[in-house]
């Protein structure tokens, strides 16, 4: 049977870096496009003026978690303990999925190399090239909770 992410992870990880915004921004990056709303919801159907309800961010972080929630049940080999999924799950959710299946990561977990997996979430903290303090905190926190569930 398919793993969930938590309640409990998705508002310590996903939720508390993503903020719920119901204003469109740029991409902290770029500066534009991507466009994001919500809880760091992008995609077509994000633009500028876009009026976002709590509705919407909901239902687009259900979409959202959906995917990564998906992409590790189908590409993680191993069994995982509920704070190692969800860490996974919040990693997926900000870096995409292609990143995911191409990452050292994914490649140590399904080796079962978790000591060295835990390591590899240091490694996901630049955008646009640069060092973003953001995520640095946000790799942190997945590591911790990968490793601890805390």
């Amino acid at each position: 049977m398919p793993m969930k992410y938590s309640d409990e992870a998705l508002a310590a990880l996903t939720e508390s870096f993503e903020g719920v915004e119901l204003k469109v921004y740029p991409d902290p990056a770029t500066g534009g496009e991507p466009w994001t709303a919500g809880m760091g919801h992008t995609g077509p159907d994000v633009f500028p003026g876009l009026v976002v309800t709590p509705l919407m961010v909901k239902v687009w972080a259900h979409q959202d978690v959906g995917k990564a929630e998906t992409a590790v049940n189908n590409y993680v080999k191993v069994p995982l303990t509920q704070h190692q999924f969800d860490a996974m799950v919040d990693f997926v959710f900000n870096v995409g999925v292609g990143n995911f299946l191409s990452s050292t990561l994914l490649r140590l977990v399904n080796a079962q190399d978790f000591a060295s997996a835990d390591l590899e979430f240091g490694k996901w903290v630049k955008a646009g090239g640069h060092v973003m303090p953001g995520l640095v905190k946000r790799r942190a926190a997945e590591a911790a909770w990968f490793a601890t569930g805390t």
